[in-house]
């Protein structure tokens, strides 16, 4: 896009289906890797990526050559797939519907990777439901509390 500027910066914040804490520590670098590359090959630039077992942050700076929910929908659509694929988990993976995506200055930008890097220190003190309640309060995002980490239903899972 000739004569397009743009400065664009998004946390994007993501859950493992039903808070399941099941990213293992094992195979996270290669998850966050795997993302990683996504973010690149829709040439935005990662500016951070980490998380806990239960869920994921990336940071990155977004191009106006995607939409923020079709590059969401290409990270948790392929990143969950390549998971069942690598064989990662007994059963199916799948991250939880939706996600929240705040928006930041450059001023910012630093106070966030540092916010990421640090999130196993950061949830040894903050539950990451809370963690998620905040942001969404923090940037006046309204939500529907029936629809925050609404569970699925186990008639399909694999006993």
């Amino acid at each position: 896009m000739a004569n397009t500027y743009t400065q664009i910066h998004i946390q994007a914040v993501f859950s493992v289906q039903n808070r399941d804490c099941i990213i293992k520590k094992e195979w996270e670098t290669e998850l966050y890797k795997y993302i990683t590359g996504i973010i690149q090959n829709h040439s935005h630039k990662l500016l951070a990526i980490n998380g806990m077992p239960d869920h994921v942050h990336v940071f990155f700076g977004i191009r106006p050559t995607q939409s923020l929910s079709d590059l969401m929908q290409d990270i948790k659509g392929d990143s969950s797939k390549w998971i069942n694929q690598k064989g990662f988990i007994n059963g199916r993976f799948s991250w939880q519907e939706g996600y929240g995506a705040f928006s930041y200055s450059k001023s910012q930008v630093d106070r966030v990777i540092e916010y990421i890097r640090n999130q196993k220190d950061h949830h040894r003190k903050r539950a990451f439901a809370e963690e998620y309640l905040d942001f969404l309060e923090k940037f006046q995002v309204p939500y529907d509390k029936r629809y925050i980490f609404k569970p699925v239903n186990y008639g399909d899972a694999p006993e």
